[in-house]
């Protein structure tokens, strides 16, 4: 017996087809569910519009829920809808009539008719779920929903047609609604509010014969329609990260040769401290020493708050195209979706450092949702840019309580190869700064406590501390 090669469908859907395993299987019958609002009928009219043309037409049947001159109003609005492909490719019918007044026979001999006329190969019903919960001959029952579903799916089926049926189904009905069963595929769409946030995810919850990204997936809906992030955990090879690879400067003289000549390439390294220690100052030197040897860089900014630095240190080189900017000012940041717009980036112009400035900032900016799950979103987020290869510098700010020794809020030291700290001291009267390496993985560094000071070079180490006991405010220092 042979096997028959099944054709996938380009979904012109941003992200869907990586998903789907490269597409959407031809002639499956497919259900697309979720609540009110949630981007089900945008997702299938892109779909349409992405692959009807003369040669493979496609009919869209709505219900009594939204009449297609409603309808049409609005999707035309999406950089994806073509009128030139209305009639000629494209055919809106309207069941309404038959569903306020008839029975299941009615429903199916109109869209077999418009089906036999047409003859499409993409067949869209919206909403399904409007046509069952309609009270047809005074009962619906388990069997007839069911018998209508196998008889509209063999029907498409024998007419070599992909279906999709689209309605406003809760989550429960997965288990219990029998038309779930009939279906190839079930594409799930949901859309949480937390105050001023709303995240919209979908998942493919069935798919029969192929294996497919299990999860839910954020998406966002923009004039040019859904764009699909998938969630991420990209496979490196840890032998990739090796201590006697080429260390690269960060920026600081002092710093490289505490950590025994550099960072070396391919690491990443969590630079910790309060407000004001100089975090953002070694980040934005790291990347305009890699900027100076032609090594492009990515400045990732959390809201704007570092955009200063850039102005002044950065710019010239940002003119070069060798170092690029990335702004996340937003209040319902998604990580998959930064993840995303990072990695294009880095492929886009060759990235070779990036700094991330700062977690902390980040974290606020994260819908609820995200926030909740920081620490798995950023074990996904440092193994994807693990995966690319680059050389990394995240900050995050952390209160200095001063007798309290602390890497991160969020539990995620041990992810990073290294911990560069930055504290602040008082001496004889005068509030200084300090650094040390906490951690540099399979490098003997300098555990010194330095101090250091931020002049018009950027991080200058200064010398170390003796008699050091603690950090208290009001002991006094002296400097080596």
């Amino acid at each position: 017996m042979s096997i028959e090669t099944i054709n996938l469908l380009k979904t012109g859907v941003p992200g869907l087809d990586s998903l789907l395993g490269g597409g959407l299987p031809e002639f499956s019958f497919n259900l697309i569910g979720g609540a009110p609002g949630s981007g089900k009928t945008t997702f299938c009219q892109q779909i349409m519009f992405a692959l009807a043309n003369p040669e493979r037409r496609a009919i869209f049947f709505t219900a009594i829920g939204e009449p297609p001159l409603k309808m049409l109003r609005y999707q035309q609005q999406f950089d994806f809808f073509d009128t030139d492909k209305i009639e000629e490719s494209i055919r809106f019918v309207n069941l309404g009539a038959e569903v306020v007044e008839g029975s299941f026979e009615k429903i199916l001999a109109r869209i077999v008719k418009e089906v036999r006329d047409f003859e499409p190969s993409l067949v869209f019903v919206d909403s399904f779920r409007s046509i069952i919960s309609k009270n047809f001959d005074n009962d619906v029952t388990e069997s007839s929903v069911q018998n209508f579903g196998q008889y509209l799916a063999m029907q498409m089926t024998n007419w070599q047609a992909t279906t999709f049926l689209i309605g406003e189904y809760v989550a429960s009905e997965t288990h219990s609604n029998p038309i779930f069963t009939i279906a190839d595929s079930i594409f799930w769409f949901t859309q949480t509010i937390d105050r001023n946030s709303m995240v919209r995810k979908m998942g493919i919850l069935k798919m029969r014969g192929r294996a497919q990204t299990p999860g839910m997936h954020t998406f966002r809906i923009t004039n040019a329609g859904l764009e699909i992030f998938p969630r991420r955990l990209s496979k490196f090879n840890p032998a990739d990260k090796d201590p006697e690879a080429r260390p690269l400067s960060t920026g600081s003289t002092g710093l490289d040769e505490m950590m025994g000549g550099g960072l070396p390439e391919k690491y990443s390294l969590l630079v910790v401290g309060p407000s004001g220690s100089g975090k953002t100052v070694l980040g934005t030197e790291f990347i305009r020493a890699g900027a100076k040897k032609g090594e492009p860089g990515l400045f990732i900014s959390v809201g704007g708050s570092s955009l200063s630095v850039i102005d002044e240190k950065l710019n010239p080189y940002v003119a070069q195209g060798l170092v690029h900017v990335m702004d996340l000012y937003s209040i319902d940041l998604s990580i998959d979706e930064t993840l995303h717009d990072t990695l294009a980036l880095i492929d886009k112009y060759h990235i070779k450092r990036v700094f991330f400035d700062s977690l902390s900032g980040f974290e606020l900016a994260l819908a609820p949702e995200f926030r909740d799950n920081f620490r798995n979103s950023l074990y996904r987020m440092t193994s994807a840019l693990a995966s690319k290869g680059v050389t990394v510098l995240m900050s995050t700010e952390l209160d200095d309580r001063f007798t309290e020794l602390s890497f991160s809020s969020f539990g995620n030291a041990f992810l990073m190869d290294g911990i560069v700290l930055m504290r602040y001291v008082e001496m004889n009267g005068q509030l200084g700064r300090i650094l040390s390496v906490v951690k540099l993985r399979g490098i003997n560094h300098n555990k010194q406590i330095k101090l250091f000071e931020i002049t018009d070079n950027g991080i200058e180490i200064r010398g170390e501390l003796h008699g050091f006991q603690g950090l208290l405010i009001g002991q006094a220092y002296s400097d080596k």
